[in-house]
């Protein structure tokens, strides 16, 4: 059986999807303002993505109650096809993606452009809470981790040859945090930070991708290439900045009148800065604090150590991608075309949000309980097995034979040789 009741009752999970329930609503609203300059240059009107956003908007709803819905360690058991299905979506990105802005991250569903490297974060939340669970006693060791980090590993490498740097990032980000919660070995990281260095130094150094990188790091170079790569930074902080304390009112923005690209996507912050002044941008701030401390504390309380690397995974994913695209706009971070989670206009991103955050409220009300997953660096294939796991699982096949014994005189079960210790 995969589906359940819809689970209710913690106050945790309400607050979190009143949060979500607001953000979205107040970017759907914002779409629409920040638009109004390209809709009306291109014969629409203020409605006409507002429409689309809130079709995308009432679908991720719909997929968060379903998610809510599915039993968590369903979710587990699928993951590893979950990844493979995000891998083929990515490689199809690869030979047949729809070129846009000079990246190649859209397959062209005809009716929607779909963007699999949104897909693919999802997948590796879930793919790591998998490996964890199952592989906890020998990923700590080289061979196996290499082997465990695979499919993550292409996936990334797939999504910074479209390129996306910034998506690759926000991958990578998410796989230190889960493995560091679950108690990866110091040396793990040390030569994770050496690797990405060299890969960075790589990337940098490619003439295919040299472009992307000198665009990456543009905004360490301030006003060096103001008419170029560095328009749209000084054109957000323009906009920024004019807003002052109050703004300059809902739909009055200047800067989505052609001065500043793509103000409804990656650079709807800037819009509401401009908008609603200081007293809006802290309170947009305000939210996904609000949202980034429950996600913390359902985390905190999760029993269940495989659905807690879950809660950390997705927590890490939507704080990050809030954290780096406002940074960006006001010019303290690289534009790397990471969205604002619930407010930028962008089908996929919102839909897969949404779901992240119906498994986050699925998981604030789980009361289930599961064995340490500690990750341990001297654990191998032949660890011995620990005598509390051995004594705990001894009772649980005791109390299922007494069952069957029961009901058909027969133990359900064969006995099994005594581990070694």
């Amino acid at each position: 059986m995969i589906f359940q009741a819809f689970p209710k009752g913690d106050p945790r999970g309400f607050v979190l999807l009143m949060l979500t329930i607001a953000m979205a609503s107040l970017g759907t609203i914002f779409v629409g303002s920040a638009s109004e300059g390209q809709t009306t240059t291109t014969g629409g009107t203020f409605l006409s993505l507002i429409l689309h956003e809130v079709a995308y908007l009432i679908i991720g709803v719909v997929s968060l109650v379903i998610i809510a819905k599915v039993q968590l360690r369903r979710l587990i058991q699928f993951s590893p096809w979950f990844m493979g299905a995000a891998i083929v979506l990515l490689t199809a990105v690869a030979v047949r993606g729809v070129p846009v802005n000079g990246g190649k991250r859209w397959l062209n569903l005809h009716l929607v452009l779909f963007q699999p490297s949104e897909v693919f974060k999802l997948a590796t939340v879930l793919f790591l809470a998998f490996g964890i669970q199952k592989f906890h006693h020998y990923i700590g060791r080289g061979k196996y981790l290499l082997q465990f980090l695979a499919p993550i590993g292409i996936g990334a490498v797939l999504i910074i040859v479209e390129p996306d740097l910034g998506t690759a990032s926000i991958v990578f980000a998410i796989t230190l945090a889960v493995l560091l919660v679950a108690g990866m070995p110091r040396k793990f990281f040390v030569a994770a930070g050496i690797l990405a260095l060299l890969g960075l130094a790589a990337f940098s150094n490619l003439k295919h991708f040299h472009y992307a990188w000198v665009r990456f790091t543009s905004f360490l170079h301030f006003g060096q290439f103001s008419s170029k790569l560095n328009y749209q930074i000084d054109q957000s902080k323009i906009a920024v900045g004019s807003g002052g304390l109050t703004g300059l009112g809902f739909g009055h923005s200047r800067a989505k009148w052609g001065f500043l690209p793509n103000p409804h996507t990656d650079f709807i912050f800037s819009i509401i800065s401009e908008e609603m002044g200081l007293i809006g941008a802290v309170v947009v701030i305000a939210l996904f604090a609000w949202f980034v401390i429950v996600a913390v504390q359902i985390a905190a309380r999760c029993s269940n150590q495989t659905y807690r690397f879950i809660a950390i995974g997705i927590t890490v994913w939507i704080a990050l991608e809030a954290v780096v695209n406002i940074a960006s706009v006001v010019g303290w971070w690289a534009v790397t075309g990471i969205p604002l989670p619930f407010f930028s206009y962008g089908g996929t991103s919102l839909i897969v949000d949404l779901v992240a955050v119906g498994i986050l409220y699925n998981i604030a009300n789980d009361r289930s309980t599961s064995k340490d997953l500690t990750i341990r660096e001297h654990a191998s294939a032949h660890a011995l097995v620990p005598l509390r796991d051995y004594q705990e699982d001894r009772l649980v096949r005791h109390r299922r034979g007494s069952v069957t014994t029961a009901g058909r005189g027969s133990p359900s079960t064969p006995r099994r040789p005594q581990p070694r210790y």
